[in-house]
């Protein structure tokens, strides 16, 4: 390999699994997951924590072969923080050329803005309840296009009037659509739509879907 030729990205990957897309506008389409190693933070509601550190290394080109046996149409990349690690942003981008309708779940504490424009960004607005709030990027919420969503996991009512309160002081919702969906365990669903409806609050409500079909597991 001559000192002047690129290395070919090598990328820590947890797993590449086909199932059900559970969250986001995207829900219910038949999605590919590539699901990278790694994260900075430890969310308290976290349900992928097995995607601190196990994983496998593989080649760029080796991704694609696993993403392209499904023959899907979407493609997610998501974590652990995909973006925590460099190759990220070139897979994102290499999806995108193959054709495929790609996404990104991204924790919200890492610029979003090497991302490809192609891809719709899923951000994380991380709550106090999350323990995490600290990490937010904020600089990201100026940089969403249409094709982005905002997502906020709530642990409860002080989650949701705090998550209320950014929604309405920066006019997400005129940015891109906003998703509020309850911790598992810790917010009923239903009390979450009454919230919402009392509070007339213009953000869709989020119910895990793949969960309620399949329960915890992986490759889910």
């Amino acid at each position: 390999m001559g000192a002047t030729e690129a290395r070919p990205a090598r990328l820590r990957v947890n797993e590449i699994f086909y199932s059900l897309q559970g969250e986001t506008s995207r829900v219910g389409l038949p999605t590919v997951f590539v699901r990278l190693t790694g994260c900075p933070l430890r969310c308290g509601y976290c349900d992928t924590t097995y995607a601190f550190h196990e994983g496998t290394s593989m080649l760029l080109p080796e991704v694609l072969a696993g993403v392209a046996q499904y023959a899907p149409r979407y493609v997610t990349v998501t974590g652990g923080e995909p973006l925590a690690q460099r190759g990220c942003l070139e897979l994102l981008r290499v999806l995108c050329d193959a054709g495929y309708s790609v996404s990104l779940e991204t924790s919200g504490a890492l610029d979003i803005s090497g991302v490809d424009p192609r891809v719709s960004r899923i951000v994380d607005v991380k709550t106090p309840g999350s323990g995490e709030a600290d990490k937010n990027f904020w600089a990201n919420l100026e940089r969403l296009l249409p094709s982005d969503e905002i997502k906020f996991v709530l642990c409860g009512e002080e989650d949701y009037l705090w998550a209320k309160d950014v929604v309405l002081d920066r006019r997400l919702f005129d940015r891109a659509p906003v998703l509020f969906s309850g911790a598992a365990g810790q917010l009923e669903p239903a009390m979450l739509a009454d919230w919402i409806l009392r509070d007339a609050l213009p953000v869709r409500l989020q119910i895990q879907l793949h969960k309620a079909l399949w329960g915890e597991g992986r490759g889910r």
